[in-house]
């Protein structure tokens, strides 16, 4: 910002840029004397009027005021009217700016910017994404430091089913893109840990962006940059208040997390199944099968398994080789031990709670209900129930 503070200093020599100033200082005056919608559009075209005609100047004049007006238009009671005229605002100043200085002066202007997309009405939000894939997408890794406040306010927008899901999912994919897949998946892990109204949508946009027919070691920018900040999020995700979230996540979790997965240490599968498990309080029974599914490998391709795995060999002993052999072998190999940590892990957890806390008592008995699952594991965590 110091380079540009001089750049101003050594522009405001020229008398044309000082009335250029004082013009938009004049502008911005009109904004003090609003008092409806109706009168905010018209100060933001006397605003557009003097940067249009001022275009050629790449430093705008008290944009840090300017940056504060506009936000104050995007607040999701006004009207779409002003949404689009401030938006119109934005695009002339972008294209005065140009992309090295916007990647600069970012900060000033997503404050603004980001958060309308997911209030915005249907008509605002074609010209918003034209704004974004016209000036945000060509930043590339310079959009980096915005790139949390961006997703934060993108996501929410991208509803399945919607006029612009595609249009919207193809954006976020370009930025993906431009600012390095691993590290944008690590911002939206991180987004998806601090913020459950984004959740659904991260989620979504992962699943469709997860290739089920290529192994995770083939697309380990899903994952990344942050394991810790993964496991947490996908924590949180399936600990969410709504099922659909937690429907959603689960999908991920089979599809991308399988509990042979060489990915995810021993204590963060312990952490994620120690989460999991609590959706069958909901007493949901898509929640129940997909849980079920992932504990048993239900969904697991044994054939795609090398020979010398625990599940192979011992299906291949069996002569019914029936997928009930295979499901129990799989969580015999695999799930069992990691139950029984998870199990015991919520005992424990309730033993020191200052008041009673049945939930672990009634996670075991939801447990009891599957034979795969239940009689396998009770031996083993009741020494902690008698404790």
């Amino acid at each position: 910002m110091a380079s540009l503070t001089l750049e101003e200093h050594e522009l405001r020599a020229d008398s044309k840029y000082r009335q250029y100033t004082a013009t938009v200082d004049k502008a911005l005056k009109s904004f003090e004397y609003t008092s409806e919608w109706a009168d905010l559009i018209s100060a933001l075209g006397k605003l557009n009027k003097v940067l249009v005609s001022n275009i050629k100047y790449p430093v705008i004049p008290s944009r840090i005021v300017i940056s504060k007006r506009l936000a104050q238009c995007m607040h999701p009671a006004l009207p779409s009217g002003v949404h689009l005229k401030a938006l119109e605002c934005y695009d002339i100043m972008f294209k005065c700016m140009g992309t090295n200085r916007l990647s600069q002066e970012l900060f000033i202007y997503s404050a603004g910017l980001f958060p309308l997309f997911g209030h915005a009405a249907m008509n605002v939000r074609p010209a918003l994404l034209t704004i974004y894939e016209t000036h945000f997408v060509p930043l590339g890794r310079r959009l980096r430091p915005g790139l949390r406040g961006f997703l934060s306010g993108i996501l929410p927008g991208l509803d399945e089913g919607s006029d612009y899901f595609d249009r919207t999912a193809t954006l976020i994919q370009r930025i993906a893109e431009g600012v390095e897949t691993d590290y944008f998946f690590g911002c939206l892990w991180d987004c998806v840990l601090c913020n459950p109204a984004i959740r659904l949508p991260a989620i979504t946009f992962t699943l469709m962006k997860f290739n089920k027919k290529v192994s995770m070691e083939d697309q380990l920018f899903i994952m990344g940059t942050d394991l810790d900040v993964t496991v947490g999020a996908l924590c949180a995700a399936v600990q969410d208040s709504s099922v659909l979230v937690q429907r959603f996540t689960l999908d991920l979790l089979l599809a991308a997390f399988p509990m042979h997965n060489s990915q995810l240490m021993r204590s963060d599968l312990v952490r994620l199944v120690t989460a999991a498990v609590t959706v069958l309080l909901r007493r949901d029974m898509s929640l129940n099968r997909r849980l079920y599914s992932w504990l048993l490998g239900s969904e697991v391709d044994v054939s795609v398994l090398p020979s010398e795995n625990p599940v192979v060999k011992r299906t291949e002993s069996v002569t019914s080789n029936t997928s009930c052999d295979q499901s129990t072998a799989y969580f015999d190999a695999y799930s069992r031990p990691l139950t029984i940590d998870a199990i015991t892990n919520c005992l424990r957890a309730s033993s020191v709670s200052t008041s009673p806390d049945v939930r672990p008592y009634r996670l075991i008995i939801s447990l009891l209900d599957k034979p795969e699952i239940g009689p396998p594991i009770l031996d083993y965590i009741m020494i902690e129930v008698l404790r």
